[in-house]
């Protein structure tokens, strides 16, 4: 299988390319300019493969939460690339990419994703990644950082949400194994959450 995965839902950009396992990826934290940046990433990956936008089964693309404009540049690329030769496009979450990011740096399988939402606000979901693909567990949120309410057991905390907010962790220090506040999203983890769905129809 061949799938091109996009994300710019925070200020990082990524484009990933998926083929029969294997992932290549560029990413990029740029803060601004994801529309300038995201067509030559994918470019670039589809010609080191060898590849044209053709040989794809599939394209996927970080489906938020995040940013508004952010979330309309991958969207509107995906959906437009798609339509143009007729593969399906799959939408996959962006705090379940970053759960799974942080279930690969460090070594745990229950993960507590949360992301800077901005004007004092959080986006957070709790996902058990024990089976290879992220796995919410309850509901995807955006709450104050107080409104941060874990599952029973001990989790990894990931994503920029623990940097903005330092109280966070500090509040549920005693729930949380450790935390990564450098973790984003990014499109190598949403090319491998997508090639499963595909897979499972």
């Amino acid at each position: 299988m061949k799938l091109l995965a996009l994300d710019t839902a925070t200020e990082a950009c990524s484009a990933a390319l998926y083929r029969d396992g294997a992932v290549g990826e560029r990413y990029e934290v740029i803060g601004r300019g994801h529309a300038t940046r995201l067509l030559p990433m994918a470019d670039e990956l589809l010609r080191a493969a060898g590849m044209t936008v053709r040989d794809l089964d599939a394209i996927a693309f970080g489906r938020g939460p995040g940013g508004f404009t952010g979330l309309r540049i991958a969207a509107g690329v995906a959906q437009g690339l798609a339509a143009g030769i007729g593969r399906p496009v799959l939408p996959v979450s962006d705090l379940a990419a970053l759960a799974a990011a942080g279930a690969r740096s460090s070594g745990a399988s229950r993960i507590l994703a949360c992301m800077d939402a901005r004007m004092g606000q959080v986006y957070w979901a709790a996902c058990d990644c024990s089976g290879g693909v992220p796995v919410a567990v309850g509901d995807e949120h955006l709450t104050d950082p107080d409104g941060v309410a874990l599952p029973e057991g001990r989790w990894f905390g990931a994503g920029h949400g623990f940097g903005a907010y330092p109280g966070l962790a500090a509040r549920l220090q005693t729930r949380l194994t450790g935390t990564d506040a450098g973790l984003l999203p990014r499109a190598a983890d949403i090319a491998r959450i997508a090639a499963i769905d595909f897979e499972a129809g």
